[in-house]
């Protein structure tokens, strides 16, 4: 009798262990699609407000069109809200090593920077005036205007964007290249662009100054 007793002792023991292991196992299972499920959700909440921002920023920056037409006269639209963002031509078309040259677009009886910001002619530089999450971007274009080589370039403001552009000698076709990031700068921070190129340079490549330009967008 004891010997059937523990036979059936154990039998109750193992079968409360499978119930026990299936309650686990359905719990794993539920945890993970759950974890799974937060993830792309964050990964979807992510991308939406980054195409918010670009978005924003699109609105609020002239465009190349705009802006040329603003020279001649024209009054600019009233949704620029300049103030918050700062836009800034380069001047040159030569690739090299060096710190690129940049210049406001007047517009009406105003510029493109904001009062957020400072623009430092002789520095090159544009500083930001308080700490806050900015919406940064380039836009480069670049043509070839011959033969032309293979090789890497780069465009760094500061720590906060890098923009890179493959150009290739069997494909001398324009190349265009547009960067952008958000991130959070502290007051008086400063950017300046900065152009890397190959020892052996890019020849026959140029910047097309009117199809290239940067600029930053206050967030919040």
């Amino acid at each position: 009798m004891d010997h059937q007793n523990t036979e059936m002792d154990t039998e109750s023991l193992q079968k409360r262990e499978r119930r026990r292991g299936s309650c686990l196992d359905v719990f794993l299972v539920v945890s993970i699609i759950f974890l799974f499920a937060a993830v792309v959700a964050v990964a979807a909440g992510g991308v939406v407000v980054m195409m918010e921002l670009r978005s924003k920023v699109d609105s609020s920056f002239p465009s190349s069109e705009s802006m040329s037409s603003t020279l001649t006269g024209d009054t600019p639209s009233p949704a620029y809200k300049m103030q918050d963002c700062a836009y800034l031509d380069f001047t040159s078309s030569e690739l090299k090593n060096y710190t690129m040259s940049l210049r406001t677009v007047k517009y009406g009886s105003g510029e493109s920077v904001g009062s957020k910001f400072i623009f430092d002619s002789n520095k090159q530089s544009l500083q930001v005036k308080r700490t806050g999450t900015y919406f940064i971007y380039i836009d480069l274009k670049l043509t070839c205007t011959g033969i032309c080589n293979t090789g890497l370039l780069s465009v760094h403001l500061g720590k906060e964007l890098t923009c890179e552009v493959e150009l290739s000698a069997e494909d001398p076709t324009p190349k265009s290249r547009k960067c952008w990031t958000v991130s959070q700068m502290e007051e008086k921070t400063q950017l300046l662009a900065q152009m890397t190129i190959p020892k052996e340079g890019l020849k026959n490549w140029k910047l097309e100054r009117n199809s290239s330009k940067f600029g930053v967008f206050l967030v919040d």
